[in-house]
């Protein structure tokens, strides 16, 4: 499936930015359309399904479809292809995260720089890193 992208350069610690990707507890930090997010499990993973409540108030299933831990994790929501996250290292303490969504939902690649912006705030206050 063809994906269009959006990437951040973001002065932090690859571990740190992964961390704030993967712990449920960030994602509405972070994420402009989320709420709340669980998982059936204790951490994310290759073919975690949990459930995600947007904004609006609603309930969508989710799947964790692609798992590299430290580096890439993708998922499908309600059924349907979602976002794409990467995390790579450019090894000076800093790391480009990128954002890739199906073409056919590339008005969503807005949303996900909002939440590349938080990701770096979110990031920087944790490790005391302006940004």
């Amino acid at each position: 499936m063809k994906k269009v992208w959006t990437r951040r350069t973001i002065g932090a610690l690859p571990q740190d930015v992964w961390r704030a990707l993967t712990d449920l507890r960030d994602w509405p930090a972070w994420g402009p359309s989320v709420r709340s997010a669980e998982i059936d499990g204790t951490e994310l993973g290759l073919g975690v399904t949990g459930t995600i409540k947007t904004i609006g108030g609603v309930q969508l299933p989710f799947e964790i479809t692609s798992f590299e831990p430290g580096h890439r994790w993708e998922w499908r929501v309600a059924g349907l292809p979602a976002t794409d996250h990467v995390v790579a290292d450019l090894g000076n303490g800093s790391c480009d995260v990128s954002f890739g969504v199906p073409l056919i939902a590339a008005p969503y690649l807005t949303v996900c720089r909002v939440a590349l912006r938080r990701i770096e705030t979110l990031t920087s206050q944790r490790t005391g890193v302006a940004t």
